[in-house]
Parts: structure tokens; C-alpha cells; sequence
């Protein structure tokens, strides 16, 4: 595990300040930290198209919808005798977060999936393993015989995303390669929407035996949620699996309405926080919120100037970390609000990923906790059982900066991990 520090609090984690307790540097015989995510493998195949693309295929902008292979092959066909294509990548949102969150903390993630039983050099499942990042654990994969799915990302000149998904296998994971110890030994497992939007599949079978497992076993478990207009089909349903099994949620603020009704951001988490433990709500140009329970016998006010929104001094106690709802004797919601790092970058590549990195860098912070609690266990740190190593403030940090690197460039997926020294921060702030 790469623990975050070596940063300044101003940006990242206050593990280095003076005063704190320090920590024996070498790990590596600690015990294993890892995270499991269900993903649907698939290969994102971006395109740049204009509207009457769009119009032609009756596909409504913003949207992700499952269309058959041939079609998606036909209009796969048609991009590239157009030259539209931006570039392929390994897809889909669980495989983007579990690749950010290796890319992160240099430490194992496990994706449980189905991928091509015979893999040739040059094929999409062959460009799916050696574009992942190396501590992405494929051990439990499930062989099957067809091609890898495919999701046509077809960018429209707002930079707006619009998502055609061919499945080819990316649904065939069956409950019986949900390895049960694996997952008892987990910090977190992490499912997505997109996942659970066929009750009669095998992968959503797989999804609940997984969360059932997590349940078992007081694992945490991450719903990343898709597309609006699935929220929308489903929500009932939705609703009742988050209450029942969801810890964490992470979502924009068209799904955020689409599940509970409200436009504003705050209110959307106020009523997230009725289901789940915490939320991540990504606002895309106004940045993101992130909310959580933690304790009254816990909190800590903020040091920084206290705004009032729709909820009066919604950020007053933002310097708390966030708490389990079943571990807290006094809950108390607490919300966090961060604008774009540095504004956003100057030339948005693509907006393709960018939640998924946001997502990525909660979850080092938690699997971090899980860390710091199997090496120090005494530390002060862990006067109570939290969530979070971070307090959410310091959290949106490192979540808005994750997303930053993915917004200034084209792929979904960070490529490097980040900076130990900000370039846009002068020499002496490093000697303070």
C-alpha cells in the first residue's frame, strides 16, 4: 500500500504533520489491504460525433443504452470509415476505478468478471489485461467462450458523453465465481448499477451473492450508480438494494434526482444519508459534495469559513471522518463541498472517467484506514471504528484532484499516479 502522504494538508493527507504518530516504513509484511470490485469488462471505444449522429441512431444525448452486436458493430464500422474514432481503451466503470485505485495506493484490487476464454495478441481482452494496471488481480475471473462486451463512448462536441453498449459476454458471470474468501477479506466491495440492470442475468445473480457475502462479513460495499434513465426505470429497486446492502454511494446529480426527486446537491446527500452511510455526488463544473454520518461523542468543526446553502452551516463539522450508520451511538450527518481544482483544466480532453477517479481516490482513503488500523492499531486514530482514514474535507481533496488528471486528457484512466510536488505550487511552500 502506497499511503498517502509526502503532500501538504492544503492538498492531500496530514500524515507527515508533526506531532503524529509515525510509521515503521516498511509494510510489506503487515498483512494484505485489498479491494473487490464486479465489473461488467468491457472496452470503451470513443468517438468524437456531431448531433445529427446522434439523431440518426435515435440515440438521446447523455444517455447509456444496450443495443445488439450487430448494430453496435455496424456503427463501430461506420466511425471508423468516418476516421472518428479518439482511441480504445479497457472500459467500464468498475474497471476504470479498480485500475485508478492500483494507479493510487500501488496495491492489489480484484476484479471479478467475465472475460474471452481464449485470448489472442491484438484482441479486445488482450488489450483489456495489458492496458490495466498490473495490480489489478484477474485470478478470479470466469473463462468464457465470445467476445469481449463493447461501450461505444461517442462524445458530442459539448463534450457530452453518450454511451452504446454491445455485450458480448460482459453479462456471464455466474454466482459460483464469486470467491466468498476473498471477499471476507476485503477493506470494500464495489458494484455497479449498470451491473444490476437485468434481474434475470447471471451477473446480477453474481452482484447479490457478492453483496450477500459482503453482508456476512461486515464488508463494506460501494454502489457506483449508471446512467439516469436506469435509475429512473428502476428505482424502487434501487432504493431497497441501497437500504439493504450499500454503505457507500457515488453518483452525479442527474442520478442523485433521478433516485430521490431533489435538484439541489445538499438536499439529494440529506436524503442519500437516510439510505447509506455516505455519498459522493460529483456536479461537474461546480466540482463535488461529499456527505457521511459520523458521531456526536467524534466531531470536529471546521477551521475554515463555514457556508450556509440549503442546509444552514452545512459544512461546520467537515473536519469529522466518516462513521458506519451501525457504528455510530449519535449520528450526525456532516457535509463537505469542494469547487474544480485549480478551476478545472484550461482544455476539458473528455469528462469520460473523471467520477470514476473521483471514486478511486475514497476508496485508497478507506482501504487506507483499514491499513493504518492493521499497523497501528493503538493510535489515536482509532478511538472509535471509522470509515474513512481522512475527515471528508480532506477527502473531496484528493478525490478533486484525482479528477483533474482525468479531465485534461483523453483517457478514462489515470495513466500516472499523482505528483508527490504540485508544479503550481512555489518552491517555499515546500519549505514551510
Amino acid at each position: 500500500m502506497k499511503f498517502p502522504g509526502k503532500r501538504k494538508t492544503k492538498h492531500y493527507f496530514p500524515v507527515n504533520e508533526s506531532g503524529r504518530i509515525p510509521f515503521d516504513p516498511d509494510f510489506s509484511e503487515r498483512g494484505s489491504v485489498y479491494i473487490v470490485g464486479v465489473d461488467q469488462l468491457i472496452v470503451d471505444i470513443e468517438a468524437n460525433v456531431g448531433y445529427d449522429f446522434l439523431d440518426k441512431y435515435k440515440i438521446t444525448k447523455g444517455e447509456s443504452v444496450v443495443l445488439d452486436d450487430k448494430i453496435v458493430e455496424e456503427i463501430y464500422q461506420e466511425l471508423k470509415s468516418l476516421k472518428s474514432i479518439v482511441g480504445e481503451y479497457a472500459g467500464g466503470a468498475i474497471g476504470n476505478t479498480l485500475h485508478n485505485y492500483s494507479v493510487l495506493s500501488d496495491a492489489r484490487s480484484v476484479a471479478l468478471g467475465a472475460i474471452s476464454k481464449n485470448i489472442s495478441v491484438g484482441d479486445y481482452a488482450f488489450k483489456y489485461i495489458c492496458t490495466t494496471n498490473s495490480f489489478v488481480d484477474f485470478s478470479y475471473l470466469k473463462p468464457v467462450d465470445g467476445p469481449m462486451g463493447r461501450a461505444l463512448c461517442l462524445l458530442t462536441p459539448d463534450r457530452e458523453r453518450s454511451f452504446l453498449i454491445g455485450k458480448g459476454i460482459m453479462n456471464d458471470l455466474s454466482p459460483d465465481f464469486i470467491p466468498e474468501d476473498v471477499i471476507k477479506g476485503a477493506s470494500l466491495l464495489l458494484v455497479s448499477a449498470y451491473s444490476l440492470r437485468d434481474e434475470s442475468s447471471s451477473m446480477f445473480k453474481a452482484n447479490v451473492q457478492a453483496c450477500e457475502y459482503a453482508k456476512k462479513y461486515n464488508v463494506p460495499v460501494v454502489l457506483s450508480l449508471g446512467t439516469s434513465s436506469l435509475i429512473t426505470a428502476k428505482k424502487d429497486f434501487f432504493v431497497n438494494f441501497i437500504k439493504e446492502y450499500v454503505s457507500l454511494c457515488a453518483m452525479n446529480e442527474e442520478e442523485a434526482y433521478a433516485l430521490v426527486g431533489e435538484t439541489d446537491p445538499l438536499l439529494s446527500c440529506e436524503k442519500m444519508l437516510d439510505m447509506t452511510s455516505m455519498v459522493l455526488l460529483t456536479v461537474g463544473p461546480k466540482g463535488l459534495y461529499i456527505a457521511a454520518h459520523s458521531d456526536e461523542d467524534y466531531k470536529r468543526e471546521t477551521k475554515d469559513m463555514i457556508h450556509s446553502k440549503s442546509i444552514a452551516e452545512y459544512n461546520k463539522y467537515e473536519y469529522s471522518r466518516a462513521i458506519l450508520k451501525g457504528d455510530c451511538k449519535n449520528k450526525l450527518k456532516i457535509y463537505t463541498h469542494i469547487n474544480p481544482y485549480m478551476g478545472g483544466p484550461g482544455e476539458i480532453k473528455n469528462t469520460n472517467g473523471a467520477g470514476d477517479a473521483a471514486l478511486s481516490a475514497l476508496l485508497h482513503d478507506i482501504a487506507s484506514n483499514t491499513y493504518h488500523r492493521q499497523v497501528t492499531p493503538n493510535s489515536p486514530k482509532h478511538n472509535t471504528r471509522y470509515l474513512t482514514y481522512s475527515s471528508i474535507h480532506q477527502v473531496s481533496k484528493y478525490c478533486n484532484r484525482a479528477s483533474f488528471e482525468v479531465l485534461k486528457q483523453n483517457s478514462p484512466r489515470l495513466v500516472k499516479g499523482l505528483p508527490n510536488r504540485e508544479e503550481s505550487l512555489e518552491e517555499a511552500y515546500w519549505d514551510m
